[in-house]
């Protein structure tokens, strides 16, 4: 296999025709990297906690770009991902409190969507749909359906979470073309991509290392086994 990316949580290897093994490191950071560290065993709950959601996503007819899981990581289709990340938001928490001094735990019905400028150095600044026109990332028809998309995953994920007595808070999500262009939602579907709560408000995330820099492989493990019940 040839590697072809390597992120902070990923590595990615090309194993041809038009596909891609995406392995799952140990290693966690936040705020922008200013907080690091490696704790054993947790990319292998990130890998299947994604592979789980992914599945689910596929049977309720969501286009993504995994395929199947293997050992320590899942086969999935190359994508070229657009530099725009999708958030979509439940309940208030995290930056949207600090930014514009929300309430934590504001629920927002119907959920809110945000769009970051997918940049490391520039710290992944909040954009609005001009932006992300005017700078050719996306036409105003692709936004409207990455967006249609990211809205009909979370309903679906949301209500998944609520039959484990989970509540999804607010979730990530990337998008990108496969070589035969399609619109699919790629990268992962993790703790470390969404934040959820228990219904006692317990996070299960990765807000767990950002808030106290704890080991978080118990915390993914614990939700793993509450999503494969």
């Amino acid at each position: 296999m040839k590697l072809i990316y390597e992120g902070k949580s990923k590595k990615v290897y090309d194993i041809g025709d038009g596909k891609v093994f995406l392995e799952f490191k140990d290693e966690v950071t936040a705020f922008n990297a200013q907080f690091k560290a490696e704790f054993k065993g947790k990319g292998y709950y990130c890998f299947k906690i994604s592979s789980l959601l992914f599945k689910l996503l596929k049977d309720n007819g969501i286009p993504t770009h995994f395929i199947e899981e293997d050992t320590n990581g899942f086969k999935a289709y190359m994508v070229r991902i657009i530099p725009v990340e999708v958030v979509v938001r439940n309940i208030a928490t995290g930056s949207i409190v600090k930014r514009l001094g929300i309430n934590k735990g504001y629920e927002f019905n119907p959920p809110l969507v945000e769009y970051f400028y997918k940049s490391d150095e520039l710290g992944d600044p909040l954009v609005c749909k001009s932006h992300i026109i005017r700078f050719g990332w996306m036409r105003e028809e692709e936004i409207d359906r990455v967006e249609s998309l990211a809205l009909e995953a979370t309903y679906i994920l949301t209500d998944f979470f609520s039959k484990k007595s989970l509540k999804l808070v607010d979730i990530k999500y990337e998008f990108g073309y496969t070589e035969d262009g399609r619109l699919v939602i790629a990268d992962e579907i993790s703790p470390d991509t969404f934040r959820v709560w228990t219904s006692e408000g317990e996070s299960l995330d990765k807000d767990v290392f950002r808030n106290t820099q704890r080991d978080i492989t118990e915390v993914y493990k614990r939700l793993h086994e509450i999503l494969s019940s």
